[in-house]
């Protein structure tokens, strides 16, 4: 399969899970929301099962193809445990993460989320270009 078709199916499945989340239990699909709840006791039944699929996919991957999916991370632990402390920190600042801004947000024209994303995207490229710039 090419790295676009499956990249394209990726992209099917998640926007038909998001549409689905949204229909039937009239909630975005964000994920930081969803674990947040879950953390919380909210929601246990639907929040869980979200989770465990998400949690489950690398392995739906093993029978469809046979082997797990490659992955490579090149950074440091420490550079890692930072990214993701300060993913998580903007994630609560900003009311939500890249799966419910990006995925239904914009699709539903929030100007929150459009301003979510361009923060989202703008922190991005300056984070790979400074840490391109100083060889992390």
């Amino acid at each position: 399969m090419s790295t676009y078709l499956a990249s394209f199916a990726g992209g099917i499945l998640i926007g038909a899970s998001a549409v689905m989340f949204l229909l039937l239990n009239g909630r975005i699909a964000g994920i930081s929301g969803i674990v947040g709840r879950l953390a919380q006791g909210v929601g246990l039944t639907t929040n869980l099962a979200f989770v465990l699929g998400l949690l489950l996919g690398p392995l739906a991957y093993v029978m469809a193809f046979g082997e797990w999916p490659t992955v490579e991370i090149t950074a440091t632990w420490p550079l890692i445990i930072v990214a993701g402390l300060l993913v998580g920190f903007g994630s609560r600042m900003g009311s939500g993460c890249t799966s419910g801004h990006g995925v239904l947000g914009l699709a539903r024209l929030s100007p929150r989320s459009m301003a979510a994303v361009a923060t989202f995207l703008s922190a991005g490229v300056i984070a790979v270009t400074v840490i391109r710039g100083i060889g992390l």
